[in-house]
């Protein structure tokens, strides 16, 4: 029975592969795919569905059911047995179809003479393109080999709809039509560019094999060499930490699981080539892992991709190197990426568009720290962009337009003309001061976080690093670095910076920010939870080694150190007490001291604006990191794009508790500077300063902007404008604040 079952699953593919070789058009093939596949199960009925658009299937094809419900009957994603498939991506299997829950009855269709209902995914590599079903008149339950054997002809129909076999009316969309996808931004700005996968997707040519033998030879001489370059990879990697370890050994028991080769070995004696068979695996594992409820589980969904993946491209051939060169205005599109990864690309990128990826991500922080445009969850887009294919990206709305209309290609750039024009303009304020039209006079100074930002600190015109971001060289390193590794990199970042003033912040990491070395600590609220200083409080070892490298880097000169996340005084003191140590310990050692040393915190927690009048005296300086503020003022995790942009930074009662904190700076002499993304924007750094901030932190690419509305404005005005707000006692004050930069041009 089994050998029959298979020899008759390797006519139907060679049918399958006979029809797409075919001339015709993509109607024409689906029509005799389906003809083909009711004849080989012995079943009345069978039609495929296919997606036209997200959330809506359509009856594309049919043998067996009323032709004239072809491209007529249409169903939501959920909906019926066939919506539960694809919402899903599992089987279902029935003998009384009318009896399941969420049943739909569609009467133009015919289906009710045929109770026997057949349905699965066609699927590929977590992308859901439409459902192949089956029915007949006799009430049965079809058998585990049916199942399997109708899975195995929806995955070559996955391949076929990937090769083209379909374009046409009820197929997928044309990979030379206008796409526009809606992400969220995550790094504003507007770029122009070509599209570059970071992972060309691996085009299967051959889903039917037609020698058995010769496919399962070609699939154990690529898993050998799997296993040989994991193998490698494991007894290779210098890794300080048992998860990174831990990581390369799933990888090695996996590749030598044999569940997962005999599952694969089956695919082949059904028809499938060696490629197809990986590739129907990869497509029903994550279709498994995507729908569990366990975020690990979910998380190890990237580890294994890349291993499959790897064996695709030892069965194919094509590589990451697919000998195309990179063009010259390119725009990276990926699923996800690291930021080592994106660090490799540097500043070749016009931007960066991800399917999946956060506003906190790794990859958000260096995209910023390259002044880049990035879009996160723009669903689909590995999936229909090709290298090569012209893209918008907006990153301040998050919009990206894929083979865009002429009429959207010359409105955008319109737009990016402006904007260079307006950066040309700023260029010609670099080398003159921030002062108001009222004589007031502020700092600007720069964000950074790796060498490569300290070019900017001439260009932009600031007058130093308010805040030198030191977990990024932590995170693009598979290792924790060495002391020396370190003293080396901020001596370098001090030379660069030219006696301009750097702020070097300890180590931030935890929350959104894990190092690829430590192990993650599942927490409910990581933003809240054991991060940045608390992790330095608890780990010693780590901050003290770093604390010894930036005082051997400033040696001879003024050392400036932050502690990250400060929620009350003590945790202050404990932090200034451990740098007093290792100034004591590296003078005892011989080493060249700085010759000068001040200590801030980062206030980013409400609590520490309400600590004693000690702590406000023991501080040498205190910076406001906006970006955690906020979201603890708020409640409003700046993660969650339903909240974070509910709430704004002009609303009263925010700016009426940084006032409060500028005043209670001011009782004790102590510096305050307001760091983030909104000392970035114009109107918030006009509001800011009205409030009796004197120096603001941001990107490089911000200080133009901010420094020209600043020049042109009467902070004085500016203040009698949030008066009257409170008078009138409005909740925001953008509207009045936009009235009156509007008023002063």
């Amino acid at each position: 029975m089994q050998d029959r079952t298979e020899s008759e699953s390797r006519r139907l593919l060679r049918r399958l592969r006979d029809t797409l070789a075919a001339p015709g058009d993509g109607q024409a093939r689906l029509n005799s795919i389906t003809h083909h596949i009711a004849d080989s199960m012995r079943t009345q009925v069978c039609s495929i569905y296919l997606f036209r658009d997200p959330d809506t299937l359509e009856l594309c094809a049919t043998e067996g059911l009323r032709a004239q419900a072809v491209h007529k009957t249409r169903l939501r994603l959920g909906e019926g047995l066939v919506g539960r498939v694809a919402r899903t991506g599992q089987p279902v299997n029935t003998a009384n179809a009318p009896a399941q829950p969420g049943f739909r009855y569609m009467p133009e269709t015919g289906e009710e003479v045929f109770p026997s209902f057949l349905g699965v995914p066609i699927q590929r590599v977590g992308e859901k393109l439409g459902v192949l079903v089956v029915q007949s008149r006799e009430a049965r339950e079809f058998s585990e080999d049916e199942v399997y054997g109708l899975e195995v002809a929806a995955m070559v129909l996955a391949e076929m709809a990937e090769l083209g076999a379909f374009l046409g009316h009820g197929a997928r969309p044309e990979h030379r039509l206008a796409a526009v996808f809606r992400g969220v931004p995550a790094q504003e700005g507007a770029a122009e560019g070509q599209v570059w996968l970071h992972e060309p997707r691996v085009v299967i040519t051959n889903p039917v094999g037609d020698d058995p033998e010769k496919e399962r030879a070609r699939l154990a001489e690529a898993v050998a060499m799997l296993r040989q370059t994991v193998d490698e990879m494991v007894s290779s990697a210098d890794l300080a930490s048992d998860e990174g370890r831990g990581v390369l050994e799933t990888y090695r028991m996996f590749t030598r699981s044999r569940s997962w080769l005999r599952r694969m070995e089956e695919d082949i004696d059904l028809g499938l080539s060696a490629e197809a068979a990986v590739d129907k695996e990869q497509s029903h594992a994550r279709a498994r892992l995507e729908s569990t409820a366990d975020p690990y589980l979910r998380e190890r969904l990237h580890d294994l991709d890349d291993l499959w993946n790897r064996l695709l491209r030892i069965l194919t051939g094509q590589g990451r190197d697919t000998g195309i060169p990179m063009p010259d205005n390119p725009i990276l599109v990926a699923r996800n990426i690291g930021p080592a990864e994106l660090l490799e690309y540097g500043r070749r990128l016009r931007g960066v568009v991800l399917e999946d990826g956060s506003v906190g991500s790794h990859a958000a922080i260096v995209a910023r720290t390259l002044a880049i445009p990035l879009v996160v969850h723009a669903g689909r887009i590995t999936a229909e962009a090709l290298s090569g294919d012209t893209i918008l990206v907006d990153g301040d709305s998050g919009v990206v337009h894929l083979r865009p209309e002429d009429s959207v290609a010359a409105a955008f750039r319109e737009r990016i003309a402006m904007q260079a024009k307006a950066m040309q303009r700023y260029a010609g304020l670099r080398d003159l001061p921030a002062t108001t039209k009222c004589g007031t006079t502020l700092r600007l100074c720069m964000n950074a976080g790796l060498m490569a930002d300290l070019p900017s600190l001439v260009s932009s015109g600031a007058e130093g690093v308010g805040l030198f971001r030191t977990e990024l060289q932590f995170l693009i390193r598979t290792r924790v670095p060495q002391r020396a590794e370190l003293a080396a990199s901020y001596r370098r970042v001090m030379d660069n910076a030219r006696g301009r003033p750097v702020v070097f912040r300890t180590l931030d990491i935890g929350s959104d920010k894990i190092l690829p070395y430590m192990k993650r600590i599942e927490e409910p609220n990581p933003a809240m939870g054991w991060r940045a200083i608390r992790v330095g409080l608890d780990k010693r070892g780590v901050l003290k080694m770093q604390l010894q490298a930036l005082i051997r880097a400033a040696a001879g000169r003024e050392l400036n150190v932050m502690f990250p996340f400060i929620a009350d005084g003590d945790e202050f003191a404990c932090a200034r007490g451990m740098l007093a140590e290792q100034l004591e310990r590296e003078a005892a050692l011989g080493h060249q001291m700085p010759t000068a040393v001040k200590v801030g915190a980062m206030l980013e927690t409400p609590s520490l604006a309400f600590a004693s009048d000690g702590f406000f005296r023991s501080c040498d300086f205190i910076s406001i990191g906006g970006n955690d503020l906020k979201q603890f003022f708020f409640a409003a995790d700046r993660e969650n794009e339903r909240v974070r942009r509910r709430y704004d930074t002009l609303s009263l009662p925010y700016l009426g508790f940084i006032e409060m904190i500028v005043r209670r700076c001011a009782e004790h002499g102590v510096p305050l500077s307001f760091c983030g993304e909104d000392a970035g924007r114009p109107p918030e750094a006009a509001v800011l300063a009205a409030l009796g901030l004197r120096t603001l932190s941001m990107r490089p690419a911000s200080i133009g902007p901010v420094k020209a509305l600043l020049r042109s404005i009467d902070l004085t005005a500016l203040r009698e404008v949030i008066e009257e707000g409170r008078a009138l006692g409005v909740t925001c004050l953008r509207p009045a604040v936009t009235r009156f930069l509007a008023d002063a041009g």
